[in-house]
């Protein structure tokens, strides 16, 4: 079995070139980057008691899954991270080992899958940002990715939920007519409600500690977390 979906993969690849550019295809991850890493970097520190000022992941083995440029995996380093970030497409791997490289970052890029990841390590958090909806099967995905994580270790997804709001905001709204991406990025029927994420990691020991949404606020031109799940949202699982 495999969870890559290699159509996706082509299109992701496709647009490779663009990942450290903030005008390019990838403009709404840049935007919405910092909202993330400032979440990512609060439960992570809360979670495992951290107490290190100036490096706050200082220890903390993160595997960035769907890393793509290494839009997530670069913050997560500067912050004391030890990284390994994996995706499925080798041209983005090459995107992101150069850019670290560059910016004298140590980060163990692969380009891999989860249930072909051999590593012979497990993992104190797994990150799984905007990469759900893109492989083949959820199911298999989240099951390999459950086998990598440490026990009481930290599960991230940040998804798109399946919702008409979704489908107008997050498709014909960010492709059709702000053309924030480009047309086809999302399929709607590939889009995870929280409690089929809920199910799926349910039996693979993982239980959801906190449930948020990401907003938009178009004045202010910036992302927040909010209690709205209807289009975007951040799930925080730990490993039992």
């Amino acid at each position: 079995m495999t969870s890559v979906n290699k159509k996706e993969i082509d299109k992701f690849s496709k647009m490779a070139d663009e990942w450290w550019d903030p005008e390019g295809k990838f403009k709404p991850l840049h935007k919405f980057n910092p909202t993330r890493v400032k979440y990512l970097k609060e439960n992570i520190i809360y979670n495992f008691k951290l107490k290190n000022k100036s490096k706050p992941l200082s220890g903390i083995k993160i595997l960035d899954i769907g890393c793509g440029g290494g839009l997530l995996s670069e913050p997560m380093s500067r912050m004391g991270a030890n990284v390994t970030g994996i995706d499925a497409s080798d041209k983005n791997i090459k995107i992101a080992k150069v850019h670290s490289k560059k910016n004298k970052l140590k980060i163990n890029y692969l380009c891999s899958s989860p249930e072909k990841l051999k590593i012979g390590k497990k993992f104190d958090v797994i990150l799984n940002m905007e990469i759900v909806e893109h492989v083949e099967d959820i199911d298999f995905f989240l099951k390999s990715c459950s086998k990598l994580l440490k026990k009481n270790g930290l599960m991230f997804i940040a998804t798109i939920n399946k919702t008409l709001k979704s489908y107008v905001f997050a498709i014909v709204g960010a492709e059709y007519v702000l053309r924030w991406l480009p047309i086809g990025t999302h399929e709607w029927e590939k889009f995870v409600k929280p409690d089929d994420l809920k199910k799926i990691l349910r039996k693979y020991d993982l239980s959801l500690s906190k449930l948020e949404g990401m907003y938009f606020n178009i004045i202010k031109n910036e992302w927040s977390i909010s209690s709205d799940l209807s289009v975007n949202y951040i799930a925080k699982f730990i490993k039992n």
